[in-house]
């Protein structure tokens, strides 16, 4: 693909203007915002969310479809003769965390909170929404999804799962997430491999129970199982080359009850990250071997329960670098980071980058003590995304669309 030659096309309304009208309609949608973030929802249980989105979409024109994905939902809308297509993603899903921020519009929810930002991402493409509507200048199919279950349940795959692409077939997709620690509005792009794969691992050991007086007369799991937690590092340093991330996270480890008596089983739980397919297969192979031969030196046997989660998010090129010339031209060079450092967290948007071309964008969220809760790291409880960000969000999607679908002539 390339689109350098629509970035400079004719436009009625300059880049200014855009922003201009973004700020001018912030308001509304910083209260959508909060009312989202007052009222959270886990992943496949947004109806409230899902029902404010399709009504302000059906308000405005777009076709509105649901179900996919259980309570996902995506508007299309439609303008001119052009026949190419946009897909931009947002998530809405929330997070089994106590809110601690004392905000006037915190969760009422007790033990779920938006602690991730997403009702911000939701209010966001709402934003741009209304704007490509009633004021964009494009020639072309737009299709807004707004995606569940983002939060380890892959919402992303299960929309695919139900024909979202099949159905609304797009020529290039893009996403955005908020990012503590990166200053307000300052936009992050990255080609290649942007965050991580995200693998889970439960490992059972299975001994012979004893006296804790007599260990001669059992298998200890806890023994065996203290030996892989240790051999399992050696795959990051010594089979893993040095220039490529990988981590293996024993995050549990759970065996008996009491102190003079040998368990009989014991139980491993593992997070498992790359940033590298390859180097993704290679830790597969390499916890299977290790924790099989050490439970036989140690006279126990092992099963092992190996879950793919979620991909590499691998940010395609040419959408890359037109997700960055958009950018440089909406808040100017010195506000985008070109290329940023790479993320050990992981997202399912790498799904659908797996089947169309697009970019994951970041958008920085506050890095100080004058950002308040900006500057707050997500899953944490005093989380909250910054305002500030509904109209830079929501201009760089409408500037995004009018760049990628251009009225010609």
């Amino acid at each position: 693909m390339d689109k350098a030659d629509t970035v400079n096309a004719p436009r009625e309304t300059l880049v200014h203007d855009k922003l201009q009208a973004h700020h001018a309609q912030a308001d509304e949608f910083i209260a959508v915002r909060r009312d989202i973030h007052r009222h959270p929802e886990m992943g496949y249980k947004e109806y409230r969310t899902s029902d404010l989105v399709a009504e302000q979409l059906s308000a405005w024109g777009y076709q509105v479809t649901r179900g996919l994905g259980g309570t996902g939902v995506v508007g299309q809308l439609k303008k001119g003769t052009g026949t190419e297509s946009i897909g931009i993603r947002a998530d809405m899903d929330a997070l089994p965390i106590e809110e601690a921020t004392g905000l006037p519009y915190a969760s009422c929810k007790v033990g779920i909170m938006h602690a991730c930002g997403h009702d911000g991402h939701t209010a966001m493409l709402l934003a741009a929404a209304k704007h490509i509507a009633q004021q964009g200048v494009f020639s072309g199919t737009v299709n807004l999804i707004f995606q569940p279950a983002e939060e380890g349940l892959g919402g992303a795959k299960k929309m695919m799962e139900d024909g979202l692409f099949q159905q609304f077939p797009c020529d290039a997709i893009f996403a955005m997430h908020n990012m503590p620690g990166q200053p307000q509005g300052h936009l992050v792009l990255r080609d290649g491999s942007a965050m991580a794969s995200s693998d889970y691992v439960t490992i059972t050991l299975h001994g012979k129970g004893g006296h804790g007086a007599m260990p001669h007369l059992a298998a200890d799991p806890v023994v065996a199982g203290s030996a892989i937690v240790m051999g399992l590092q050696s795959i990051v340093a010594r089979n893993v080359d040095p220039q490529h991330m990988a981590i293996i996270t024993v995050g549990a480890f759970q065996a008996g009850v009491a102190n003079n008596v040998i368990p009989q089983t014991a139980t491993l739980r593992l997070s498992v990250r790359s940033l590298d397919r390859d180097v993704r297969v290679l830790l597969e192979q390499r916890i299977t071997e290790l924790v099989h031969a050490q439970a036989q030196s140690y006279g126990v046997t092992a099963d092992i329960d190996y879950q793919r989660g979620y991909p590499v998010l691998v940010n395609h090129p040419a959408e890359t670098d037109f997700a960055r010339t958009v950018a440089e031209e909406l808040v100017g060079p010195a506000r985008v980071v070109r290329q940023g450092p790479a993320l050990t967290g992981s997202e399912d948007f790498a799904f659908m980058l797996e089947a169309v071309p697009g970019s994951y964008v970041l958008i920085g969220n506050g890095q100080g003590p004058g950002d308040g809760h900006g500057a707050c790291m997500v899953h944490n409880p005093g989380y909250d995304f910054n305002d500030k960000n509904v109209a830079v969000g929501a201009a760089f999607w409408s500037l995004l669309v009018e760049r990628f679908l251009p009225v010609q002539g």
